[in-house]
């Protein structure tokens, strides 16, 4: 069973001395170890640290790419959270 992790956990860790976790399609990925791996920079992944980083992802990754590393990154799923 996946982690429940909510919006505000990912918003607390949003520098990789934090766990630099970042949101994909719902899914919740810990990118502190690999930022300095990405092929991009870094600086990419510490832009969008403690946020949804779906559309910035899409835009220059596909399917392939997220199976290559979900299993490596991904800690849990964003937990649904009442609207008030």
């Amino acid at each position: 069973m996946s982690k429940s992790i909510t919006a505000k956990e990912v918003k607390d860790h949003a520098t990789p001395e934090t766990g630099l976790y970042i949101i994909i399609d719902r899914g919740v990925y810990s990118m502190a170890e690999f930022a300095d791996e990405h092929p991009g920079g870094s600086k990419i992944l510490k832009r969008v640290g403690g946020k949804d980083a779906s559309k910035q992802f899409w835009k220059y990754h596909n399917e392939g790419v997220l199976k290559k590393y979900q299993g490596k990154l991904k800690i849990g799923e964003l937990k649904e959270e009442a609207k008030l």
